[in-house]
């Protein structure tokens, strides 16, 4: 157990039954009433970020979790399965334990990284930069670059991102999956 004046950047916590990472917080003593500590958190599995305020030296549980990197190996169409990279053991995680905009770009032997809390993962995260090769792109016209256009592109992942007319199938280009957009031409 920890109060809030262990608070810290960073910080996860076990709030309302859900794990949450303190991204700010902010001691308050106003002049009557007690002092209080506003915070934002931040959803450790989907993102969502919500402000909270708790009252001076009330208790949270504070949740240790560890990353560890894992390689994914295979799918069996129900569960993906990952190598602990320390251990060897295999890890079985269900498609909405990773979320559908990772899986689009999640590929054979791809190094990944588990969040693990107390040795059981609980969510995995892929790399945010992706090197994939093109599977599937229209051919680019010569001479129709004089306004940088874009064309769509299927990588062999099954992702669909915008890249530029000179990219051709079999490239291999450089992804920011957080945003699903091209970054660079890795090779051709």
């Amino acid at each position: 157990m920890a109060s809030t004046a262990d608070f810290r950047n960073g910080m996860t916590i076990e709030f309302e039954g859900e794990l949450f990472s303190i991204t700010y917080f902010q001691h308050v003593k106003p002049g009557k009433g007690g002092a209080f500590v506003r915070t934002k958190l931040k959803n450790v599995l989907t993102g969502a970020v919500i402000e909270r305020t708790f009252r001076a030296g009330e208790k949270v549980d504070e949740v240790r979790l560890v990353r560890r990197p894992v390689q994914y190996s295979y799918t069996d169409g129900q569960f993906y399965y990952f190598m602990d990279n320390e251990t060897y053991e295999q890890i079985p995680l269900p498609a909405q334990t990773i979320g559908e905009n990772q899986l689009v770009y999640l590929k054979e032997n791809m190094v990944c990284e588990a969040l693990t809390r107390d040795g059981e993962p609980i969510s995995v995260e892929v790399p945010f930069f992706v090197e994939l090769e093109v599977a599937d792109t229209e051919p680019g016209v010569k001479g129709d670059t004089a306004q940088g256009g874009t064309k769509r592109a299927k990588l062999e992942t099954g992702a669909v991102v915008q890249v530029p007319l000179f990219i051709d199938v079999g490239d291999v280009i450089k992804v920011d999956r957080r945003e699903n957009k091209y970054l660079e031409r890795v090779s051709s």
